[in-house]
């Protein structure tokens, strides 16, 4: 079994930074892919930022140049950081953990962005 515990949300101006951090913990001999998806209200999920094992990322278009996803394989940490953050931005943030082919998604952590 694998666990995930999400930090680093919380309210912030318009063109502020935040950073999110994922710690995995439990049954876990290696890692492949690690990302941060996020859900506003009333819409579906997204992709925010996704990195490989062997570090490639990828990022949707609408954070691009702004938002850095990192990882430390030895901390089983992913960590999201989120800089000149918009309004539009608001939503829960949702980090994914991809253990043995298998998906393990974290709590959520609440990222409010203010105009």
């Amino acid at each position: 079994q694998v666990q995930l515990v999400e930090s680093g949300g919380g309210l912030v101006q318009a063109g502020g930074s935040l950073r999110l951090s994922c710690a995995a913990s439990g049954s876990i001999f290696s890692i492949n892919a690690m990302g941060w998806y996020r859900q506003a209200p009333g819409k579906q999920r997204e992709l925010v930022a996704t990195i490989t094992s062997g570090g490639f990322s990828n990022y949707a278009d609408s954070v691009k140049g702004r938002f850095t996803i990192s990882r430390d394989n030895a901390k089983k940490t992913v960590y999201l950081q989120m800089n000149s953050l918009k309004p539009e931005d608001t939503a829960v943030y949702y980090c994914l953990v991809v253990v043995g082919g298998r998906n393990y998604w974290g709590q959520g952590t609440q990222v409010t962005v203010s105009s």
